[in-house]
């Protein structure tokens, strides 16, 4: 990625790091609350562990999935209903969700949103943070974009970016194509500033 480029398009100081100063300019540019971009900024270090960062193509991707699922940077936390899709979160073996209250204790929070009490150990895990025990912590926004890494190491999911092909990583991130239109347009946005 030509990060010198992407700066001047964002209209930052140019030195070629993409750090926390850029990736906010960034996300405020894709439509992120001044208040939310900053602290999700903080987390950049976390892209550049996925190797995110290596390409504009791949952070392309995980803004604009990133943007759909947390409703343009606005939502660390799944709106709850109870929906009735959500009412099944309750009782689910396969989200490790055995005990009552884990379908809304472990409802979804970061990037993307986690769901259920195994996620929540899994990627706890992984970034270092006790979320299984403190699942609120999830929705924090530096700990929701080292998630957001997490889970896109975890899941593969750069080699279905680098081939540009929006539907895997929707299948990927989602498990299936929910939104897939709104994450096409976060998508071109992301491009027209980093390609």
């Amino acid at each position: 990625m030509d990060v010198a480029r992407v700066q001047r398009r964002l209209g930052v100081r140019v030195d070629g790091a993409f750090g926390p100063v850029t990736l906010t300019a960034l996300l405020r540019k894709l439509g992120a609350p001044a208040g939310t971009a900053g602290p999700l900024a903080g987390g950049v270090g976390s892209l550049e562990g996925a190797v995110i960062l290596d390409s504009g193509l791949r952070l392309a991707h995980f803004l604009a999935q990133a943007a759909h699922e947390t409703m343009g940077f606005s939502r660390m936390i799944e709106i709850w209903g109870p929906t009735p899709a959500q009412r099944r979160y309750e009782g689910r073996k396969d989200l490790g969700n055995v005990q009552p209250g884990d379908g809304f204790r472990y409802r979804g929070r970061g990037i993307p949103h986690l769901t259920g009490r195994d996620n929540y150990r899994r990627f706890g895990s992984l970034i270092g943070v006790d979320l299984e025990g403190q699942p609120g912590l999830a929705a924090e926004p530096a700990i929701a974009m080292a998630i957001g890494g997490a889970y896109w190491t975890a899941r593969r999911i750069n080699a279905a970016a680098d081939r540009d092909d929006v539907e895997a990583v929707t299948r990927l991130v989602n498990g299936g194509l929910t939104g897939i239109d709104d994450r096409r347009r976060h998508l071109a946005r992301a491009k027209a500033i980093l390609l």
